[in-house]
């Protein structure tokens, strides 16, 4: 087998990736993918042309297309204003049990006023806007430099956290972090470990932690 050969192999054995919303948390999670050569489909409200430069910027592996596109990867990264989600997500057809990450924060300008979740964790709401997913929080807690920069910046690995109900789907999005070059600590189920790394109100976002050794 030529080594041409072995790289195709690898690139079909990834998981192919889409992401809905290309804001600050959507654009930092496709560079740090880009920054180890992993191809995803970038998407927004206003569709791929308003795109352009910005995967050009970001990379090559990077892709823009259209939110059904993205939405039908076998890992669908989703971060947009939560008063948004409902009109981002609907009309999608059911995951069928692909991964779904949630990057969502229930909280946006200009006011940052927390939204009313009625005592459940963000990402239980979330999960009802996506019918026959399996749900991992993952990739909202660090701010966006943070988590597009280099993870071993500061001589360890920066550490991202992930939470979710399905134990395989937490297996394969920890893998991605490992790949990504974090060191990634699984806090549980979404009613416990979500809130944790749920902003606001949980302890852990923002906090730059790197795991050293």
């Amino acid at each position: 087998m030529t080594s041409n050969q072995t790289v195709h192999q690898r690139r079909d054995s990834m998981p192919s990736i889409g992401i809905i919303g290309a804001g600050q948390i959507g654009q930092a999670f496709a560079t740090a993918l880009a920054r180890n050569g992993i191809a995803a489909t970038l998407s927004n409200s206003r569709g791929p042309e308003s795109l352009k430069q910005v995967v050009a910027a970001i990379g090559p592996t990077i892709e823009a297309s259209t939110r059904e596109d993205a939405a039908s990867k076998d890992i669908v990264l989703v971060a947009v204003n939560w008063s948004k989600l409902p009109a981002a997500l609907a009309g999608l057809p059911d995951f069928g049990g692909r991964i779904v990450l949630d990057a969502n924060n229930p909280i946006e300008g200009p006011l940052f006023k927390p939204a009313e979740l009625n005592g459940r964790a963000s990402s239980e709401v979330f999960a009802g806007l996506v019918p026959g997913a399996r749900v991992v929080k993952a990739f909202n807690h660090l701010q966006p430099p943070l988590l597009a920069g280099n993870p071993g910046a500061e001589g360890g690995r920066r550490v991202l956290f992930y939470a979710g109900d399905d134990a395989q789907a937490k297996s394969e999005i920890g893998g991605l972090i490992d790949r990504l070059g974090f060191f990634g600590i699984d806090l549980g189920s979404l009613a416990l470990g979500a809130r944790l790394v749920q902003f606001p109100g949980g302890p852990l976002p923002a906090l730059n932690l790197v795991r050293f050794g």
